[in-house]
């Protein structure tokens, strides 16, 4: 089935139109999953399910061929309160294509989904290529990409669709979310008191907004810390035993998730303990035949302090799609439609170039 590049873009934008009137937020992708598996059968595509993940193969699969990986997610997070369209209403404003996951990351999604079925019964391509739309990215929860990967073959190479402006993001910060314990004595507020954990805090809160970790990445700059959330006590005149902190840490390419929490633990002035270590930085050679064949049809490169499914994937990953970051999760969500409609061609002569080249 041959199908020009134009009806795919239309084809794309009318399968985006439809995940927006659907509720998605991450666990509850049910009926998303069901319109992605029958928009793809709609093309002849052979699909599999695993939970709400939808994946497929493309026709002429060769298992003595290296594997590439087309991925990105359909669920959501909640529409914030500060919303004045209605978030299910996909409808199309001055250029604009209104609605909840429309740019976050619908229209890198369903641009993804058109270029996997330009691609789809070639038989000349020097990687397979597999498709993942996938669940649970915004929660990163256990029936996520993290569950689908271990069913899937060996990859060695990913594209994952997050709104980069169709820029090449060939790296990507890790997280870790520490939770911090500063200690002090309990008391009651109407007696003397030189160990009160409130203002023991505040010696704690300038430290981490001065401290600064050694290595630079060229790429992704600097890691970042930021206090981002403070509990302490339960009444007025108690004097709390311990103020609680969370801080959120992106780490660049120069050190392991690991390496940031031994620092840490060396030299922050409180308790530490990290929510986890598994979602670690990302990054691509910038020579790599991906990069090179984006980087010769004008795209540029950068680092990305967001982070998206890159992280939980171990093979080198450019991240790529239509829409802006800064739009994700804001209220009265949109994309251009002509992001989407310009996504679909250059996805196709960004992967022509590394596919088909001799």
């Amino acid at each position: 089935m041959t199908i020009d590049k134009e009806t795919l873009a239309q084809e794309a934008l009318g399968l985006l139109q439809q995940l927006i009137s659907i509720p998605s937020f991450s666990e509850e992708e049910d009926e998303t999953a069901e319109a992605i598996d029958v928009w793809l059968k709609k093309f002849g595509v052979d699909t599999k399910r695993q939970y709400n993940n939808i994946y497929a193969f493309n026709k002429h699969y060769d298992e003595n061929k290296p594997n590439l990986l087309l991925n990105s997610h359909h669920d959501t997070v909640k529409p914030n309160s500060a919303y004045t369209k209605d978030p299910f209403h996909p409808h199309i404003e001055d250029g604009k294509l209104y609605g909840l996951g429309s740019n976050d990351a619908g229209g890198a999604l369903c641009s993804l989904l058109a270029t996997f079925v330009h691609f789809y019964e070639r038989e000349d391509l020097k990687y397979n290529i597999i498709m993942s739309a996938t669940a649970e990215e915004e929660d990163a929860g256990d029936k996520s990409i993290s569950a689908l990967l271990p069913i899937l073959p060996e990859i060695d190479v990913a594209i994952v669709g997050e709104p980069t402006q169709m820029q090449l993001a060939i790296a990507e910060k890790g997280l870790v979310v520490f939770e911090g314990k500063v200690e002090g004595t309990p008391s009651h507020a109407a007696h003397p008191n030189t160990n009160n954990a409130i203002y023991n805090a505040i010696e704690v809160l300038e430290w981490f907004k001065n401290y600064q970790f050694d290595k630079v990445s060229d790429v992704l700059g600097p890691v970042k810390m930021t206090v981002t959330q403070i509990e302490a006590g339960s009444q007025h005149n108690v004097v709390p035993a311990h103020v609680d902190l969370v801080i959120d840490t992106r780490v660049n390419d120069c050190y392991s998730n690991e390496e940031i929490y031994d620092i840490l633990k060396r030299e922050a002035p409180c308790e530490l303990r990290p929510r986890s270590l598994n979602l670690s930085s990302s990054s691509i050679a910038i020579d790599h035949p991906l990069v090179q064949s984006g980087i010769a049809l004008g795209r540029e490169t950068y680092g990305s302090p967001t982070l998206s499914d890159q992280a939980e994937l171990s093979c080198q990953s450019l991240k790529l799609g239509p829409g802006h970051s800064p739009r994700s999760h804001s209220a009265d969500e949109f994309i251009y439609v002509h992001e989407v409609e310009e996504a679909v061609g250059l996805y196709i002569a960004i992967l022509g170039g590394f596919l088909l080249s001799q």
